[in-house]
Parts: C-alpha cells; structure tokens; sequence
C-alpha cells in the first residue's frame, strides 16, 4: 500500500508503484478526480524473441528513484532472461498537463533482436463504471479516451516514428479480461474503438543490434475537450518529448534551490530527504491552493474512503513548511482557498474536495438529541496560527488586510465565542486524530495559539479593541488548560478532560503554540512521561500517537504504531530546548529515524509496523513531509541562533 512517487503541476498528479507502473492519475485538481483509482494500472510491456513480459510480473528487477533535485523519475528495469534493460525517466510537465515518459529500451544480448514495447491504458473516467469511450484517430494517429469534459490523448514515438500498433476493448465487464492480453502474442488487433469500461494499448517496433539502445517517447495529455488534449498532443510533437522532459526537470532543479540553504554538517541523505519532501509537498498542492493529505488510492482496498481531500489542519501544516522554505506562493493561494470555504459561523468542516466542495464526513450534527457542530476545532484555529507564519514570511500587508475581517476576525470571534463560560476552555469538538468527541488539551492549545496571532494582526492594523479581547480570551484559554487539563500529581497532560488518556498531541499542543516555555518545568516533566509511556520498545522504535491506538495496529503489546510526525515533535521539542551544538545531536538521530522510515525514493509513509518497519496507511503522508521540513529548518534556524552557522537558514520570520 504505497506510492512510490507521485509527479504533479497542480492540475495533474500522478503516482507511481512499485514498479514504475500508472496507479493514481489526478486531474483537473490534484485529488480530483482519480480516473485511475488505485484498483486498475496502465501496463508497460515487452516482446522479444517471441516471449512477452508486463513490468509487474515478477521477473524484472526493478529500482526506482527521483533524479536527484528534481521532480522527474529515474527507473530501471532488467529482466536477465529476456537480456533488456529498460530505463525511465518521466515527468509530469510543469507548465501544461502532460505526463511523459522517456524509456531507453536497450538490448543486452549478443544477437540483434526485434523489440516490441506496449503501453497500456485502463481508466475509470469521473471515477464512474460506464459511458467512457476509447477509439483510435486516424488523423492525429492517437488513441483518445474520452467522456463528458474529461479527455485523455494518447501517443507513443520512436525516431520520427509514431506507434506501430494498437487496440481498444473492454476490461473488467462482459468477460473480457483487458485489452492487454491482446499484446502478448506481440500483435494487436487494431479494433478502432469500445465503449462502456474500456481499456487500449500501443506498440512500438525497435531493431536494435546488440547491446544496442534506442529511445521511445510517450505521453498522455489530459484537457476537459478533445480539441484541447489534441492541441496538447501537437505541443508535444512541436517542441519535442525530449526537450518538455529536460526543461521540466530543469525548472524543478531551479525551483527547488531558489532558496541557499547551507545545510552545516547533516548527513547528505536527510538533505536528500529534505528536498524531496518539497517536491513531494508540492506534487499535493492544487494551483488554486487546496494540499491533499495524501495521493495513495491503496486505501480503498481497507476503508470507505481515500486520503485525497483538503484537511485544513493537514493542509497548513504542509503550508507553513513551504512557507518557511521561501514558498510564500503557495501559501497565499492556500489562504485564499481557505478565505472561500470558511462558513459564516467562522469555523472550518470537517474536510473539502480539491474543489472546495465540502468532503465526506463521519461526524454528525446531533447528538444525544442536541445540535451540535461536526468540526474539529484545531482545524480553524491551525489556519489562522498559521496565516500568521505566512504574514512572518511575506509581509504581504496588502494581502492580510484584505483577509482581516472575512477570514481573521470572522474565526477569531467564534473562537472566543465557542468557549465554556465556566472553565474558559473550548466547547466539544472532536480531536485532531478525528475519533473523539470532547474537550481537548491539543485543541485548546491549539485556540489559545490562533487567538494570541489573531491580536497580533489586530494591533497591526491598529485594531486594539478586537486586540484586547483575543489577547485577553487566549489568556483565559492558558489559564484554564493548566488548571483543568494538567495532572499536577501524574505530570502528565490528559487528552481531554475527563479522559487521562496519555496522547503525545497534548504535550506538542502545549509547545508548539506557546501554552509553555519550553523549559518551563511542568511541560519538561510531561515530555518526560509522556515518551516513556509512548515509545515504541522495538527494533523499529518511534513515538506511538496515544495510549490504545488501535488504527492500523500492528501488534498487541504496544501502545500503537509510531507515526513519522509524533517523532518529529519530539526533535523539535530538543531544537526548542538545545543551549549547544551538542544538545542537537538527538534531532539528527531522530532525523535519520525518519529517513530510515521512508521508502528507497524518499516517501514518507503515516506510520510504521512495530516489528519490520513497513509502511501503514497513507504512503505518501504530506503531514509526514511538512514536519520533516520544518524540523530540519528549526535545526538550522537554532544553528543560527546559537551562532554556530550564521547563513544556515535563509528565510527569516518574526516571532
């Protein structure tokens, strides 16, 4: 269950398996629609020799990678009884949607041989089981599926040479198992169109003699008419594959090191890591500023539902690592997203589609006969906590004006307004791991967070009577988390009240939103408890979410699975605390702990098996990626602080 890479441009997103092969095909918003699903694949094969292989076999050796800096593939195929080698380099371009892939087809044999290569197609368009249509066009020489606005152009070159052969069929329905069993007798029945749940495959004919290589291009457009993916496909063909796969890899490599950091004495792979959570980040990231959870479909095949929707928490998470990259693009259209989907009461739901349509939800409005808000509170508070960072990083004055009362005053106010009057804590929510309802110390913190930025921009634009009563409100917030919410005698922070339930969100929430001074005595002690109740006594180790997480359990006698950020707020916690260069050596540990968690190309998964380390749940996780970001830039901004690296980090912000 994992995404081994995930290519995008904000329109287009797609993901990758394990063997290089089309899982997850995004479009026209990344999360929506997928037209692949996760459940079906597009093929690649090849036939020499009179034998046929697909790359999912079994009988390839395969490696996969980013190119290094960039958001382009490097993938290698060798089948050793076939004698070829396949080598791929694909990019989704970063300026039209177009995905392309370059395969060096070489032949490793001591004889000239006849190389047929397939590419296959299988797609659920809108994610619906009928009324597609696939047919091949005699004019442009594409196949093109299509249905409704949604429209996908495919075609295949070799030399000046477009593709050899092909067919369309059916696939899944009517006893028809795929179009690409008609590939493996190495000819194809050129059936010009289908229609219902359709499939297609191309071939392309190299001669090659031995040890002979020989370049194929193919490509997909997508565009929501015909006439567009066609004029898509003509762009190709005009300013060449080869030229759309380097430019596209180039502008990454420029996007990526915009921005000196100097990395002083961390080992090459976590840099490594570091920029490839960027790209990744970026790959999840909508043009019109909605960041999806996660790309990986696989989760269909265990639950209801995907991870590719707009959680606000997740998504500003993601945006204040970017932010604190230099991405302050990025960021501003995620504030204009959230400026659009906010409700009239002041809060966020539950979770949005790409296309700010509201998500699906497990929450319900009533309960025990009472009305109620299905939210979680954190979610709007983690947006304004965060608008805040993002004002830090631009100064864009202009923007933040035009935002102060749709977007800042109107949350802060419910968020003053949703309080218990009696203890001054917030009312009901549910948490931010989405299973329960009631009054927590990771939310409340997480208000009084939002509340204090919310003064911040009110002075700044010379607000003071709404400055006074957030200011005021976050104090009463404080004031009630350490009365009704730490455990004096246990030390700990309980998940919520009436539950002592040890969660390592309490503790994060205290520190990250600046409950309590780091080292103020109380939250050190609570650190201390809450890691030896929640470390993970395994090879593999980390830093479980709570006490009894049973989500994706890997085994009975632990308190749950680690999770890739829970450890990550521990190294932050020790960058927080660090007085030297030597106090910092725990966050590298921790940093190489989530290098070792994430797969051979650098994705980061949810969270681990006990005992062998394997990726659960969500692979990729754009949460996992943004905490790795920002620990590392926390590691390098303290490396400034203490003197040690005076250009480290080359985005300042205010406090």
């Amino acid at each position: 269950m994992a995404r081994h890479i995930n290519l995008g441009n904000g329109n287009l997103l797609i993901g990758l398996d394990a063997h290089g092969l089309v899982r997850d095909l995004y479009f026209p918003y990344v999360g929506l629609e997928n037209h692949v699903d996760g459940h079906y694949v597009h093929k690649v094969g090849v036939w020499v020799d009179n034998r046929f292989s697909w790359l999912d076999d079994g009988s390839w050796q395969i490696t996969i990678a980013y190119v290094k800096d960039t958001m382009a593939t490097d993938i290698t195929a060798i089948h050793p009884h076939l004698q070829l080698q396949l080598n791929f380099t694909d990019v989704v371009y970063n300026e039209k949607d177009i995905f392309l892939r370059k395969v060096i087809v070489k032949n490793t044999s001591e004889s000239p041989r006849r190389v047929k290569i397939y590419f296959h197609q299988e797609f659920e368009i809108y994610q619906s089981r009928r009324g597609d249509t696939a047919y091949y066009d005699p004019v442009s020489q594409t196949i093109i599926h299509y249905k409704g606005r949604r429209c996908f152009v495919i075609n295949a070159y070799h030399g000046q040479t477009s593709f050899d052969d092909y067919s369309v069929g059916l696939f899944n329905i009517e006893g028809k198992e795929g179009t690409f069993k008609d590939a493996e007798d190495g000819s194809l029945s050129q059936n010009p169109i289908e229609h219902g749940l359709v499939d297609s495959v191309v071939g392309l004919t190299c001669d090659l003699a031995p040890h002979q290589s020989a370049n194929v291009y193919y490509w997909l457009t997508a565009a929501k008419l015909i006439k567009d993916a066609l004029e898509l496909n003509q762009y190709v063909l005009d300013k060449t594959p080869s030229y759309l796969v380097k430019s596209t890899a180039d502008f990454w490599k420029a996007w990526l090191n915009r921005r000196r950091f100097s990395f002083f004495k961390l080992p090459s792979d976590t840099v490594d890591l570091f920029k490839k959570s960027l790209l990744i980040l970026r790959a999840h990231t909508d043009n019109r500023g909605g960041v999806i959870a996660s790309g990986d479909s696989d989760l269909l095949k265990y639950g209801r539902d995907t991870y590719s929707y707009v959680w606000p928490r997740d998504a500003a998470f993601c945006i204040m690592a970017l932010n604190a990259a230099g991405d302050t693009n990025v960021a501003r259209r995620f504030f204009e997203f959230a400026n659009s989907i906010l409700t009239s009461e002041g809060f966020f739901m539950h979770k949005y589609r790409a296309d700010q349509s509201l998500g699906s939800s497990w929450h319900p409005w009533v309960h025990d006969g009472h009305t109620q808000y299905p939210i979680q509170e954190d979610e709007t508070a983690i947006v304004l906590y965060a608008l805040w960072q993002y004002y830090a990083a631009s100064l864009d004055i202009e923007f933040i004006e035009s935002v102060y009362n749709s977007l800042i005053k109107k949350t802060a106010d419910f968020l003053v307004s949703y309080r218990d009057p009696q203890t001054g804590l917030p009312l009901p929510s549910y948490d931010l791991w989405e299973e329960y309802r009631g009054v927590f110390t990771y939310t409340s913190a997480s208000v009084f967070g939002a509340l204090t930025c919310a003064a911040k921009f009110a002075d700044l634009l010379g607000k003071s009577d709404s400055s006074r009563l957030y200011i005021n409100a976050a104090s009463e917030v404080k004031e009630a988390i350490i009365k009704y919410l730490l455990d004096q005698k246990s030390g700990l922070f309980a998940k919520k009240i009436g539950d002592p339930t040890v969660d390592s969100s309490s503790i994060y929430g205290v520190f990250k939103f600046g409950v309590l001074d780091p080292a103020d005595p109380r939250l050190k002690e609570a650190v201390k408890n809450t890691i030896s109740r929640l470390t993970v006594k395994t090879s593999v180790g980390g830093i479980a979410r709570y006490e009894g997480d049973h989500y994706f359990r890997s085994a009975d006698d632990i308190p749950g699975n680690p999770w890739v950020i829970t450890s990550l707020w521990l190294a932050q916690y020790h960058i927080s605390l660090a007085k030297s260069e030597s106090d910092l050596a725990p966050v590298k540990d921790w940093l190489s702990s989530a290098v070792k968690s994430a797969l051979p190309t650098g994705i980061l998964p949810e969270q681990l098996h006990v005992h062998t380390g394997a990726p659960l749940s969500a692979t990729p996780l754009a949460w996992s990626h943004a905490e790795f970001v920002t620990t590392v830039i926390q590691y390098l901004q303290k490396l400034e602080e203490l003197g040690i690296c005076p250009a480290c980090a080359p985005v300042k912000l205010l406090t």
